[in-house]
């Protein structure tokens, strides 16, 4: 390996060797060369951010596997177990209970080996009786004034669908402490180009990214850093969006 992937390895996982290092030489050596050297070189993107973004997209492909060891690396790039559990939790309203369930339990089981008390300090703001009002706001905040009365909006069969999108998907995640607007926003559009056939959903919250300040570059960052862990055509398709989203801008 080059010297530059063994640091950053190291740095992540000191005093771990890969468990495919004996059995996969060929494959450890280029891989990590690759994800540990020339993706994290490629540009400037922080530890920390690009953490949170490898552990929406595993969580977005399902990569369970692969998650468990990124997230004490993550805890050593400076993630807060905080910061991990409202990725993980944020990710049932993209991907579902179903999905989420596994990565729940497996961070649970790493806290545990860590010596981390859980729960974890509570970081809700709202209420049930305002959870609608401040996901709608939330809704505002992010993606502009067009979102005002989108709780009551559309047709009367599917209408509380839109309800459950300010009251569930904002009111019950956005609002939540840990992480702000932006890394909540950047965390979605991980989700969803981790698991393809999103693509509406993946420009629209591209351009609520670039509302927030996650401007395009940002976003090409978060897809090169993540592409070692989606592959290829689920990388393409978020440049397509992204550059799809940057014209509406």
């Amino acid at each position: 390996m080059t010297e530059a992937a063994k640091e950053y390895y190291e740095k992540l996982f000191p005093g771990n060797e890969s468990e495919f290092a004996r059995t996969d030489p060929e494959f450890t050596e280029f891989f990590t060369n690759f994800s540990c050297d020339e993706v994290v070189n490629q540009d400037d993107l922080d530890d920390r951010t690009r953490m949170m973004a490898i552990l929406a997209t595993l969580l977005g492909c399902q990569g369970i596997d692969e998650f468990k060891v990124m997230v004490p690396g993550a805890l050593n790039a400076g993630l807060t177990p905080v910061e991990i559990k409202e990725i993980v939790y944020q990710a049932c309203a993209y991907l579902g209970i179903g999905r989420v369930r596994p990565f729940l339990t497996a961070v649970n089981e790493i806290f545990a080996d860590r010596g981390i008390t859980l729960p974890l300090e509570g970081q809700a703001t709202t209420t049930p009786e305002d959870r609608v009002e401040k996901g709608e706001q939330a809704q505002v905040d992010i993606f502009g004034d067009g979102m005002k009365g989108f709780a009551q909006s559309g047709p009367e069969e599917s209408r509380h669908i839109n309800r459950w999108l300010s009251g569930n998907c904002f009111g019950d995640y956005y609002t939540r402490g840990g992480l702000d607007y932006a890394q909540r926003e950047m965390i979605t559009f991980c989700f969803l180009a981790a698991q393809g056939g999103c693509e509406p959903q993946l420009t629209s919250h591209a351009a609520g990214n670039m509302k927030v300040g996650n401007d395009k570059a940002f976003l090409i960052k978060v897809i090169s850093q993540c592409l070692p862990y989606i592959g290829y055509p689920r990388s393409l398709n978020a440049l397509r969006c992204v550059n799809e989203a940057a014209k509406t801008q």
